[in-house]
């Protein structure tokens, strides 16, 4: 069985364009990193001449406080696939996510920290509001939606008026379609091997979920601590041959 992991964000104002950089290995402060393998984006409105570094500018100035600003998700793509397929992977599964929402994607592919191997993943972002059609400066864009008079106020968020249980399934609905998209691919590709976008207990699998370790967790383990956690991982995530 190949890997799925997904995990979904959400960013406050004032944090956009440093994380779409970020995402888009962009500016001096990220331009070193050489994992980036594409960055595309859609939807943005009219006024966003510049792409999403306009959109997530504006975003951070005029989103309410009290708002996210963005959300963003993190999926983890096949490794058993090669990089035109994931990036045509990588294309659907923004479309899935985002719908008629602004969003940008980043595929990228740097090695584990532990093992070396690759570990190819798609960061998508997304604004929650998506356009109605009705033109509207960036300022008042961000602004309260009017249901009464839609032209007078702000474009709506998809996600507003949903109850905690809505938005839980619309999660998980999306989450399958992931899985879908990944399993298709890997079909395509002549690849028996599969995702499942279920938790373990769902699956029926008495083991505990595995845990990502970013880069300054490895550095602080030692060399008999990282041998022991990709043992783990092997035996946990077992590879085709």
């Amino acid at each position: 069985m190949a890997i799925y992991r997904v995990e979904v964000k959400s960013g406050k104002k004032g944090t956009c364009v440093e994380h779409s950089r970020y995402d888009a290995r962009s500016g001096k402060k990220y331009e070193d990193r050489e994992d980036l393998l594409a960055f595309e984006f859609d939807n943005f409105p009219e006024w966003s001449q510049g792409g999403p570094h306009d959109f997530w500018k504006a975003a951070d100035k005029y989103e309410r406080n009290n708002a996210a600003a963005y959300r963003e998700w993190i999926v983890v793509l096949p490794s058993e696939l090669d990089e035109g397929k994931n990036l045509n992977l990588s294309r659907k599964i923004a479309q899935t996510i985002a719908g008629d929402r602004p969003w940008q994607l980043a595929v990228h592919r740097p090695q584990e920290k532990l093992s070396g191997d690759p570990n190819p993943h798609v960061h998508v972002m997304t604004s929650d509001r998506a356009s109605d059609g009705i033109p509207r400066p960036a300022e008042q864009y961000f602004s309260r939606y009017n249901p009464t008079h839609p032209e007078k106020g702000g474009c709506r968020k998809l996600s507003g008026g949903k109850t905690r249980q809505q938005m839980r399934e619309d999660l998980i609905a999306v989450r399958k379609r992931i899985a879908d998209l990944e399993n298709e691919a890997l079909a395509e590709a002549g690849l028996d091997v599969h995702v499942d976008h279920r938790s373990l207990r769902d699956q029926g699998i008495d083991r505990l979920p595995g845990k990502h370790l970013g880069p300054a967790r490895v550095k602080r383990m030692t060399r008999g601590e990282q041998r022991e956690c990709i043992e783990s991982a092997k035996a946990d995530n077992p590879r085709p041959q």
